[in-house]
């Protein structure tokens, strides 16, 4: 009788055992779930007879078929779209449009654009310049597929980061950018180049594709293509280039800019690395034997660059400081300017640039006579003219003319300051001699904030300097670099506007005028005893627009503090008695402004002569010094001029005079009123 009962109990168990493994197998199915037969899922997740963070885990089934539907996903689209991709036609050079720089007043300076560039065939390259350039831009060209996809990958990444994009393109990747596409730095444009490169791989021969790239390629000085660059940089078409001159070309391709080796020293350098390597890597590529590589050991240095006549006379001056401050301020190049369709405006006055220009050229024709005086040649006159309240470069005076001379004298640094560096010393002695008077009061427990005289700050040696400034005496400043440290000297220098790379070495010669500022420079830094010790960066360019819309980057720049007020007065009042004893006090001068003036003078042993003179209006400086092509260092200036020249330092200030005359007119006689020596306007 109990039998039934067991089998009764069995069969609830079994029941019991049946819905729970049925709710464990398929938790979607709830207690109030109808009766009906169970349906497996599609996909298992989260997965059944699973507990805890277990149930999220996907499996291995799971994840690999995702990942097959992906690859077949992306690989469908790929194919599409590049079946869908067309190679467009290739840029028009004659649809190119200039780029134009206009005077502050709004009206056109200078259109510059016309695209210099020569097609030629493949044949009329020469086959190492074929074979260095490929052993510098892409070892690998003849047999890859036209695209680098990690170069791509990490262009992409570096564009989302704001970081430099270069490096990593194959050449026909870099000739379908400079053919068919636009030169923005977007993901979008670096998707298109990838398909637009694997088709014109696929469709056009590496020939084809070579010559299309080395008849594009930018190679700096306004020249595109290797027959343009031939004739820019050694005179001649490309097919006579050697070996030699054929990687310092590709050498080029990495970024004229920063390896044409005419520009600077530092891109000699890097030019010179570079064409070595060159040559090395096309005998490790069997492209050239090493006896051949022996044969070159000698750098091939190119011809000096030249300006297009468009840019004659200063013009191509203010060309060239506009372009290095809109490098400075944005990722533009000069390549990107050379593209065209920007319209530059900037801070030049045509009237004083005229006026800077006649007052050169008439103390010049009036005082140096190089067919009689031997020492009258080779000298070379620089200058520039900035607005104390702002900090504009209004004018400059970079030489004779753009075309023949190609540096820009108001823009070079190779000159050395002499006494006119002087004024900053003297500033950083009162600002240490004021900074020690203050660390004493405040150890004393009295008011550091109360006003410290700044003509007894101790030791009395350190500031007591307007004598020796009036007289270029150079002893005193000597002592007195050594004194407070000439990097003291140096940081008042650079916060005034002095350019860190222009500072020379932290010798006792320092604190005389070692150091090699520019023309632009030092005008600008002179207003810092206007403007009672603050400090403007000088700007040239007020706006910049590209096809109807402002580039950002081109806001005044906001002065900052580089010495107090009480110190800019001290060196101002010293710097007057300097402008009174350089142009005579303004009863016996026909300008009557209170000019802030330094100088070099008589006791200068510096090859150059300098005169800066600071008014309300204007800060202007001037720069005479002696230079020879061929010759590394700069030719000695005594007897420029006359027996009577003091090395030269009598003409920067008959410049001056002669332009402040013109540039700005004298007041009346009423309002020239001579200033206090504590006061600076």
């Amino acid at each position: 009788m109990r039998l039934p009962r067991i089998r009764r109990a069995n069969r609830t168990e079994q029941s019991d055992s049946t819905d729970q493994s049925d709710h464990t197998e398929n938790p979607s199915v709830g207690a109030d779930a109808p009766p009906g037969p169970h349906r497996s899922r599609r996909i298992d997740f989260p997965r059944a007879g699973r507990h805890g963070p277990r149930r999220w885990l996907p499996s291995w089934k799971l994840v690999s078929g995702l990942f097959l539907l992906s690859v077949g996903a992306l690989t469908g689209l790929f194919v599409a779209i590049y079946l869908n991709v067309e190679i467009p036609d290739e840029h028009d050079s004659a649809r190119r449009q200039a780029t134009v720089y206009y005077w502050a007043d709004g009206s056109r300076m200078v259109s510059v654009g016309d695209v210099n560039r020569q097609d030629i065939t493949l044949a009329q390259m020469p086959k190492s310049l074929r074979s260095a350039v490929i052993a510098a831009e892409n070892a690998d060209f003849y047999s890859d597929a036209g695209v680098s996809v990690t170069g791509i990958a990490r262009a992409a990444v570096n564009i989302v980061k704001g970081k430099e994009t270069q490096g990593g393109s194959t050449i026909t990747q870099q000739y379908v950018k400079n053919t068919y596409l636009s030169q923005d730095q977007t993901v979008s444009r670096k998707v298109k180049e990838l398909f637009l490169s694997l088709k014109v791989s696929n469709q056009k021969p590496k020939s084809e594709i070579l010559q299309g790239y080395l008849n594009t390629s930018w190679f700096g000085r306004d020249s595109y293509g290797v027959q343009a660059a031939s004739y820019a940089y050694y005179g001649v078409p490309a097919k006579d280039l050697n070996p030699s001159q054929g990687a310092l070309l590709a050498t080029l391709l990495k970024g004229a800019d920063s390896y044409d080796p005419a520009l600077s020293p530092a891109n000699r350098e890097r030019a010179e690395e570079r064409w070595s390597w060159i040559l090395d890597r096309q005998v490790e590529a069997g492209s050239m034997s090493a006896e051949e590589r022996a044969k070159y050991t000698s750098f091939p240095e190119p011809k000096p660059p030249v300006k297009p006549t468009s840019q004659a006379g200063q013009t191509g001056y203010l060309i060239d400081i506009t372009n290095k401050y809109i490098k400075s301020r944005t990722g533009i190049t000069d390549k990107d300017l050379a593209g065209g369709g920007y319209r530059v405006h900037t801070t030049f006055e045509k009237d004083k640039v005229r006026a800077l220009t006649k007052a050169v050229e008439k103390v010049r024709a009036e005082r140096l006579d190089p067919e009689k005086r031997a020492v009258d040649r080779h000298v070379q006159v620089g200058a520039a003219s900035v607005r104390p309240e702002d900090g504009a470069i209004v004018a400059v005076y970079g030489g004779s003319d753009a075309i023949e001379h190609f540096s820009n004298n108001a823009d070079t640094s190779g000159v050395p300051a002499g006494s006119a560096f002087k004024p900053f010393v003297y500033a950083a002695a009162l600002e240490y001699g004021s900074a020690r008077k203050q660390e004493a009061a405040r150890a004393a427990g009295r008011d550091a904030r109360r006003p410290v005289p700044t003509m007894t700050a101790e030791p009395m040696s350190l500031v007591d300097l307007t004598g020796p400034l009036v007289d270029s005496d150079n002893t005193p400043f000597v002592q007195t670099g050594k004194k407070i440290g000439l990097e003291t000297v140096k940081k008042l220098a650079v916060a005034s506007g002095l350019r860190e790379e222009s500072m020379a070495k932290l010798e006792p010669t320092f604190s005389i005028g070692t150091s090699t500022p520019s023309a632009v420079r030092l005008a600008s830094a002179y207003t810092t005893f206007l403007n009672g010790g603050r400090a403007t960066e000088p700007y040239s360019v007020t706006r910049i627009e590209r096809d109807g819309v402002a580039v950002d980057g081109f806001e005044k720049p906001e002065a900052r503090r580089a010495m107090e007020p009480h110190v800019a007065a001290t060196v101002g009042a010293a710097l007057q008695q300097v402008g009174w004893s350089a142009l005579g006090p303004p009863k016996d001068r026909k300008i009557y402004y209170p000019v802030l003036a330094g100088k070099t003078g008589p006791n200068d042993r510096m090859k150059s002569a300098w005169f800066i003179g600071a008014t309300e209006e204007l800060s202007t400086s001037v720069t005479m010094f002696r230079t020879k092509p061929d010759v590394p260092n700069l030719l000695p200036m005594q007897g420029v001029g006359g027996p009577d020249s003091d090395r030269g330092s009598a003409f920067p200030p008959l410049i001056w005079a002669e332009y402040q005359r013109t540039a700005v007119p004298p007041p009346s006689l009423a309002e020239a009123v001579p200033q206090g020596l504590g006061t600076v306007s």
